[in-house]
């Protein structure tokens, strides 16, 4: 498996947005996406705020009219209240559902059995479409930012009344892990501690969506600590929020941890996300933008942007993998993960059906052939031959006997049996 090499820095600041709103009109059998923002003046940087993400269409089917979902926060300023619930619902499956072909999938594998850590804000237990599948580590169950719930909706959010947005493996159980502070700030101890606890508390998958440009060290060990008791961690590979001068950094954290999964987010259109441009070396590409999923509070909908998201659904994916293969280790699972990506020039493109289904080359028993038994033959006595060759041997003598004493007593009678001179 290839190393990872990114992820995300928590206090890289930009223009928030005073106003923004995504319009999904589904229609001919197209969602179409729009974003729409008017800056302000800068913020502080703890304030920060998700970047718009890029206008775009996917296939969704059925749904008429237009909706507008709000965009969940990454962190909140000291005096910000806590992200308030949407009264809007998005009816239709999403591009990014339709992209994973999640139904064929499901055939096979809905991980069932498999527990999930979500290193982020928190996990709100309140979520209906995570009803009685969150378990808490500390105060983990109270999400004040909601990125953690949304992130943790993607990977396992079962299907609700009135909508077909759902979770890639929703069969499987959600660990609340704080990775941030309330306001949802993150650092590599917070980061690291989580990941610690995810192993400590039964998770077989780990999602961080933090990606930090320090604490190599720390990261390094905790993702170390995982792969050393087979946990899986799945890590964005790049920040959710765009750098303001353009460039990011060479490495993130703990993404560029020897044994971390990285994955990258891409657009419907397949385009890397802006917040990634310029990166390289990802594990996986995922959907990261825009992503429709649930929220901390009510039923609503939220829409978000970012590697974050494309590591929920790998780390979704992965949880299906490990229930319909429990016997594979973290290492094994990533890289059937990453075997049966599609490939696409760059990373290659999760799919969940292929990585279930897959037999990979050399990595699987042959099946073996039908057993058939050997063929015996059954013993044949030589006695009868014998006595018929013996006989006709005797007979051949007898005549040879007869005819030369016919033609040799004669002569002796003859010569009154006196030898010849």
């Amino acid at each position: 498996m290839r190393q990872s090499r990114f992820l995300r820095s928590p206090g890289l600041p930009q223009p928030p947005c005073s106003r923004t709103h995504f319009r999904l009109s589904a229609g001919l059998g197209a969602l179409t996406v729009t974003a729409v923002c008017a800056l302000s003046a800068p913020a502080p940087a703890m304030a920060a705020s998700p970047s718009p993400a890029p206008a775009s269409s996917a296939s969704a089917g059925g749904g008429t009219g237009s909706t507008s979902l709000p965009p969940i926060p990454l962190t909140l300023g000291d005096d910000d209240p806590c992200t308030a619930a949407s009264n809007r619902t998005a009816q239709a499956a999403t591009w990014a559902q339709r992209s994973l072909s999640l139904p064929h999938a499901w055939q096979l594998s809905r991980g069932a059995g498999i527990t999930v850590a979500v290193v982020d804000t928190g996990v709100s237990g309140k979520a209906a479409a995570l009803s009685g599948r969150v378990t808490a580590v500390g105060d983990a169950a109270d999400d004040c930012v909601g990125h953690g719930t949304l992130v943790a909706g993607l990977v396992a959010a079962a299907q609700t009344n009135g909508t077909d947005v759902h979770g890639v493996a929703p069969g499987a159980r959600i660990l609340a892990v704080r990775g941030t502070d309330e306001r949802g700030n993150a650092t590599a101890e917070r980061v690291a501690d989580g990941i610690r606890a995810s192993v400590d508390n039964g998770a077989r998958v780990v999602t961080v969506s933090a990606a930090l440009t320090t604490g190599e060290a720390e990261l390094t060990a905790a993702v170390r600590y995982a792969t050393e008791h087979q946990v899986l961690v799945v890590a964005a590979a790049a920040p959710d929020i765009e750098p303001r001068d353009g460039e990011g950094a060479a490495q993130y954290w703990p993404a560029s941890a020897p044994g971390a999964l990285s994955v990258v987010g891409v657009t419907a259109a397949g385009g890397t996300l802006g917040s990634a441009a310029g990166l390289a070396g990802a594990d996986l590409a995922a959907p990261g933008g825009p992503v429709v999923g649930i929220g901390p509070r009510g039923s609503g909908h939220y829409i978000a942007a970012g590697s974050s998201a494309a590591a929920a659904f790998a780390a979704g994916a992965a949880a299906l993998v490990r229930a319909y293969h429990p016997d594979l280790t973290a290492a094994e699972t990533a890289e059937r993960l990453t075997a049966s990506a599609a490939p696409t020039g760059g990373a290659p493109r999760l799919d969940p059906y292929a990585a279930v289904s897959m037999v990979p080359p050399g990595s699987g028993t042959p099946a073996a052939p039908p057993s058939i038994a050997p063929l015996h033959l059954p013993a044949v006595s030589t006695a009868p031959r014998d006595r018929a060759l013996l006989s006709a041997g005797v007979m051949a003598v007898l005549v040879l006997l007869v005819a030369a004493a016919v033609a040799v007593i004669p002569r002796g009678q003859a010569r009154g049996w006196r030898p010849p001179p």
